[in-house]
């Protein structure tokens, strides 16, 4: 025999694979991201974000919350990076149009605050001025809270108390004149809130109750409040 014959069929065949017989070869594989990826990387950068716009996003978030003061505001701002610049432009335009208004702020803070959790004018401004609240417009503000208005809250606030008081007489009167005081109430006023509460009380309570020099005890309670102010 001329040569051997290569096997067909069942065997093999080492010759390469002619045009048009169904053979193909392999192709390199792609992953399967190549034409996203391709895509992506061919997308323009976002623009950064216009920084005035930016300020104000962040306003109006604080807004929807609650009320807030100009100061509240512009400390939010700088927290985030926002320019004074910018952030002096965004505020002043708020004021102008009537969106943030400190003097509006502060009557309001002062009448939900005095009903709500029966604060005196003391606490209150403290509570102001902690919010940057000028102190002329806290001023104005406090006004509309006169000390009658006060006196009858201080009296609600120590009857409710004694309703679930337990104990002497003399450690009552403490607790709730102290009571008070956190509040924001002067000692004369704390004071006699108290010694009429307990005096309606009981007669228990009222004989302590005849005891006690309010006056007294307002001036000496008021000066040993003016050196601890002065102390800090």
């Amino acid at each position: 025999m001329a040569g051997r014959r290569a096997r067909t069929g069942r065997g093999w065949d080492a010759s390469p694979p002619r045009a048009g017989d169904g053979t193909t070869t392999p192709r390199p594989r792609r992953g399967r991201r190549g034409r996203a990826e391709e895509t992506d990387s061919e997308a323009p950068p976002a623009p950064p974000p216009d920084e005035a716009e930016l300020a104000r996003e962040i306003c109006l978030r604080q807004l929807a919350v609650r009320p807030r003061t100009r100061a509240e505001l512009a400390g939010a701002l700088a927290k985030r990076g926002i320019s004074e610049e910018v952030s002096a432009a965004v505020l002043d335009r708020y004021d102008e149009v009537g969106i943030i208004d400190d003097a509006a702020f502060a009557r309001a803070w002062v009448s939900s605050r005095h009903a709500g959790r029966g604060l005196a004018r003391r606490a209150l401004a403290n509570e102001l001025r902690q919010r940057g609240v000028d102190g002329e417009v806290a001023s104005e503000a406090l006004g509309e809270l006169d000390e009658e208005t006060e006196a009858e809250t201080a009296r609600a606030l120590v009857e409710r108390k004694l309703r679930s008081a337990r104990g002497e007489p003399d450690a009552v009167f403490r607790r709730l004149v102290a009571m008070l005081a956190r509040k924001g109430y002067p000692p004369g006023v704390a004071i006699r809130a108290v010694k009429d509460a307990l005096a309606a009380q009981s007669a228990e309570a009222a004989e302590f109750a005849e005891q006690i020099d309010a006056d007294a005890l307002a001036d000496a309670e008021g000066e040993l409040d003016r050196d601890s102010r002065s102390v800090d």
